[in-house]
Order: C-alpha cells, then sequence, then structure tokens
C-alpha cells in the first residue's frame, strides 16, 4: 500500500513563532486517516492557482516530508499559486504570524482537521467542491497540479454515483461499484505522480456531492470485490450505451483480451441507444477543409458488430482515408457504430439545428427469458455514402450507443437489473471468463470466485432480491 507521506513529529523544527497558529495533534482528527486499504491517487485538475478551504474544522497544511506547518482557524482557506519564476508555491489568505516561511517548496499538503468529538465530514473543498482525504499541491512547469489521496473504498462511493444516477438499480449500482474498484486498483502507477484522471479519461469522480446512500450501499455490499482472469486484475472497461452488442476489444485497441468480447447489450432504454445527426455542406467544408467538404462516405471496413473502422471521405478537393476512431472525433460522434445518408437537394437541413442529436422513437421491450443469451433491435441501415448524381446538400447520420463499446455497457445493466438480475450475473455477461475475487482472499492466496458459482449462489454473499 501506498501511504500519502510519512509522519513526522508535528512541531519539531518549527519555529517558535509559528505556536500561536497551531494546536497539539491530540485536539484534532484529520481527514480520511490512513488504512489499512489501498490508497489512490486522483489527479482533480491543473491550473494556474487554486482555492481550498476545509467543509468544517481546520485547514491543517504540510510540507512535502509531512511536517505540519500550520494549522489556520476554523473554516479558514487559501488560495495556492506559482511564485514569480522559479520561486516555488505561494500561499495567500494566511493569518498575520510572524514567521511563515519564505519558501513553502514545490509540494504542500492539504487536509481538514476536527476535534474528535465532531461527528461531522472531514473534507475539503476545492473550487468549490468537496472532497474526501488530502490534496498534494504539485508545483509543475509553472502549473499546479491537485492531486487527491483517498482510501479506495472512499473513493468509490463518488464514482459510483458520478458514472450512474444513483437512482438507478441496486444490482446495476453493485456491477458498477466492482467494475470501477478492479479499474482503479489496475491503473495504480506508483512511479507516477498520480494513478486515476476524475474525468472520462479514467472515470469520472465529483467527490461527496455524487455520494448517496444508495452508492455507499453498493460499494459496502461488495467492499473488496474485484474482477480476475487468470489470476491478475482485468481491465474492467466500461462505456455509456453499446447499441445493441458491445465490441470485441481488439476491434477498438491493439490486443484483443478473452474477457472482453461482444456480447448482445439490453440498452433498449438508452437515450442514446438510437440517435442521428445531420450536418449541412457548409459544417462538413469547416470540418474537412483538406477535401473541399463532403460528396460521399464510403465505408471500407466495419467491425463485427457493424461499428465503422474505416472510411474514405472524397470531396470536391480530393479524398482521405479516416479511422472510426478518428471519424468519431471530427465529427464529434456518440459512437462509430454508424451510417450516412445523402440528403439531396429539395431536403431541409434546418429544420434541426445542424450536427445536433434528434431522439429518435424507441419501441420494443427487452426479451422475458435468458436475457444473457439473447438481444435483438432492429437493423441500421445499410452502410451508406455511394455514389449521388448531384451533390448532396447535407448528410444524416445514423447511429447507436455511446462509447467505445468495450466491456459493461452501463444502460445494458441497468436494463438487465431492471430485469431482475442480480450483480454476479450482470458482470458475468460483459465480462465473459472472468472471476469475482475479494482482496482478502486474493491476499491470503485464496482461489478465486467463479462469477458462475457466485450466481447459483455456491459461495459467497447472497444477491440482493
Amino acid at each position: 500500500m501506498r501511504r500519502p507521506f510519512p509522519f513526522l513529529g508535528l512541531l519539531a523544527g518549527m519555529p517558535l513563532a509559528l505556536a500561536p497558529a497551531l494546536l497539539p495533534q491530540s485536539a484534532t482528527r484529520a481527514a480520511s486517516a490512513p488504512t489499512a486499504g489501498p490508497v489512490v491517487r486522483v489527479l482533480l485538475l491543473e491550473a494556474g492557482d487554486v482555492r481550498v478551504s476545509p467543509l468544517r474544522g481546520r485547514l491543517g497544511i504540510r510540507d512535502g516530508s509531512g511536517r505540519l506547518l500550520l494549522e489556520l482557524a476554523n473554516a479558514q482557506g487559501v488560495r495556492v499559486l506559482p511564485g514569480a519564476g522559479d520561486g516555488g508555491l505561494v500561499v495567500e489568505g494566511l493569518p498575520a504570524v510572524a514567521a511563515v516561511p519564505a519558501s513553502w517548496g514545490r509540494d504542500l499538503w492539504l487536509e481538514a482537521l476536527v476535534d474528535p468529538v465532531d461527528t461531522g465530514e472531514a473534507a475539503l473543498v476545492l473550487q468549490k467542491r468537496a472532497y474526501r482525504g488530502r490534496l498534494q499541491v504539485l508545483l509543475e512547469a509553472g502549473r499546479l497540479r491537485v492531486i487527491n489521496h483517498l482510501d479506495l473504498e472512499s473513493y468509490l462511493p463518488s464514482v459510483v454515483g458520478s458514472e450512474m444516477p444513483a437512482s438507478w438499480p441496486q444490482q446495476a449500482l453493485r456491477a458498477q461499484a466492482v467494475a470501477a474498484r478492479t479499474y482503479a486498483l489496475r491503473e495504480r502507477r506508483p512511479s507516477d505522480p498520480f494513478d486515476l484522471r476524475a474525468t472520462v479519461a479514467s472515470q469520472v469522480y465529483r467527490g461527496l456531492e455524487a455520494e448517496t446512500p444508495s452508492t455507499r450501499e453498493a460499494v459496502q455490499a461488495t467492499r473488496a470485490q474485484v474482477l480476475t482472469y487468470g489470476g491478475e486484475l482485468i481491465q474492467a472497461v466500461f462505456h455509456s450505451s453499446s447499441g445493441s452488442a458491445t465490441e470485441d476489444s481488439g476491434a477498438v485497441w491493439s490486443r484483443q483480451l478473452p474477457y472482453l468480447v461482444s456480447v448482445p447489450d439490453f440498452d433498449r432504454s438508452s437515450p442514446v441507444s438510437d440517435w442521428t445527426l445531420r450536418f449541412s455542406a457548409t459544417q462538413l467544408r469547416q470540418l474537412f477543409p483538406d477535401t473541399g467538404g463532403v460528396s460521399r462516405f464510403e465505408v471500407l471496413s466495419v467491425s463485427a458488430s457493424g461499428r465503422v473502422r474505416k472510411v474514405r471521405v472524397e470531396g470536391p478537393l480530393g479524398q482521405r482515408l479516416i479511422s472510426g476512431a478518428d471519424l468519431r472525433r471530427i465529427l464529434s460522434l456518440r459512437s462509430t457504430q454508424v451510417r450516412f445518408e445523402p440528403l439531396g437537394q429539395g431536403v431541409e437541413v434546418s429544420s434541426v439545428a445542424a450536427g445536433s442529436t434528434v431522439p429518435e422513437p424507441i419501441g420494443g421491450a427487452q426479451p422475458a427469458s435468458n436475457p444473457v443469451i439473447t438481444a435483438s433491435l432492429p437493423p441500421l441501415p445499410p452502410l451508406g455514402g455511394g455514389p449521388s448524381l448531384r451533390p448532396p446538400i447535407g448528410w444524416l447520420l445514423r447511429g447507436r450507443g455511446f462509447g467505445h463499446g468495450v466491456g459493461m455497457s452501463q444502460w445494458g445493466a441497468y436494463g438487465l437489473a431492471s430485469q431482475g438480475m442480480d450483480y454476479t450475473r450482470i458482470l458475468q455477461h460483459y465480462y465473459r471468463g472472468a472471476s469475482l475475487t475479494t482482496l482478502t482472499e486474493s491476499a491470503q492466496g485464496g482461489a478465486p470466485i467463479p462469477l458462475a458459482a457466485m450466481a447459483s449462489g455456491e459461495r459467497g454473499p447472497a444477491p440482493s432480491p
């Protein structure tokens, strides 16, 4: 386990003039004191300056060695910013004490300190958002990095509530908790300054505001449970909605993993299960200046699940080969499961704002029998973009799903949980062949718990009704 920082004597080597700003260590309790569980380090933001205050109690400031430099009065906050030149960090908003350090260095730690009798939440407020644990402020190339260090199990309730609506079925939330825990542990990088980002670049984390009783219940009910394959943590990736079938990992990334294979999805209740986009000719000339716009989209290859892998864009000034991933980025598509239809003369493009999403009716219901085995959706239109007798005045794009499509579909988990499926079977469906293992068992050399055994009740906690 990686500790946030070594704890040294609080007053050792401190200037006596700082004494009025300090309180005895026994009189305070720090936010999220180190526990026996794994610690994760989450990059919250990179900025030119940051404002931090305690949610309650007092703000403690430590240097990179762990030495407590200052303890401020109740609820008092500070502003941290880079110093001039290479002068290290500057801390503003401090009380008028005689011996504020001339240099704060390039590494500061901030923590919330509360009285032991105070049963309220000890947390820090960064830019109006509250977080458990401690905040590390690093000065890198004239910018500040703020990294949240906290216990894994304290981190997860916010991730679950940030990644899924807290009102969703408890079994879907539990599936998300296990996936998020596995993902976070696999992403830990001891040699790097942080493990995870607080955005979709890793998994979304919004601090205390995203926690609810239901997300805390989901984390507690699955405490220490992770997904493994061959005795190793899996890459427990997930996405919003696949639009009928998830994708093989090898069709999106360089490696095909045995547990990340295409499976039927159950995301028909998703608002992005089906979507359309319209682009005017003017927009496409701006997006594809090298081809002078788009006269034709020619889909050259698709994955087994129907996602575009390579497309040729032809325009008045030439043509260009584009990968599905690059096409998604250029057009801001929700997924690469998309088809193209030219809009001919006389078709009203402006009836919908160009490039806007047009929700389509979602009909049908999830199959009632054995939903892990079968699911179906009406097929997308045939691959479009063939030759046109006259240049189109725009293009209609019909697509499905939201995200890369690999691993667990969050809307699919919602659909399966709504049918009464427990989280172990949801995980079994999306991560084929993976095993559910507890961290304590792993540490003690215990055998993995097969997901099928969990679902049948042979081992492990009984699923909630």
